[in-house]
């Protein structure tokens, strides 16, 4: 599996790019998943349903299936946060695995970066930054991409991890 990041503050768009650049992967045929790091406590489950309530109940691991997907929620009741390496292991064999955040993992990633959000650029200190994708230009020593053009980006990754024509 080839894996490539995303890394940028919250605002800067990392979601919005990733969304787009998914469907031109695949047209291509790859198989793409993706690991997103959250910040913050976060839900996929809805209150009173029999998953979440089993969860709630105390199970460490709760599987839903159905005919058309299937989810592994693990609670990690006190235990460390597993790193990036340890999540990829869950994963089932692909050709692409996105990363959204885990911005301090030794992966290369394109910077997102919007001049409104406010924050300082990254990758002067981030050796793993090989581009960025930006709405408005910069001075950098990297390749700059345009962000409002999500099939260069696209190029640019498959590039990068050796998936390119």
């Amino acid at each position: 599996m080839k894996i490539f990041g995303f890394a940028g503050y919250s605002g800067s768009g990392k979601t919005t790019l990733i969304e787009q650049l998914i469907p031109l992967f695949t047209a291509r045929g790859l198989r793409v998943s993706l690991i997103k790091h959250a910040h913050h406590t976060f839900d996929v489950d809805t209150p009173g349903k029999d998953s979440y309530r089993h969860r709630h109940a105390g199970c460490t691991e709760v599987l839903v299936t159905s005919s058309r997907r299937w989810v592994l929620m693990h609670e990690l009741r006190d235990v460390a946060e597993l790193g990036l390496n340890e999540q990829l292991m869950h994963l089932s064999p692909c050709d692409l695995v996105l990363v959204e955040g885990f911005k301090h993992d030794p992966i290369a990633k394109i910077e997102v970066y919007r001049a409104h959000v406010g924050e300082p650029l990254l990758h002067p200190h981030d050796a793993n930054i090989v581009a960025v994708a930006s709405d408005a230009p910069l001075d950098t020593r990297l390749p700059l991409l345009d962000l409002n053009q999500p099939p260069q980006v696209a190029e640019f990754v498959l590039k990068h991890v050796g998936l390119g024509a």
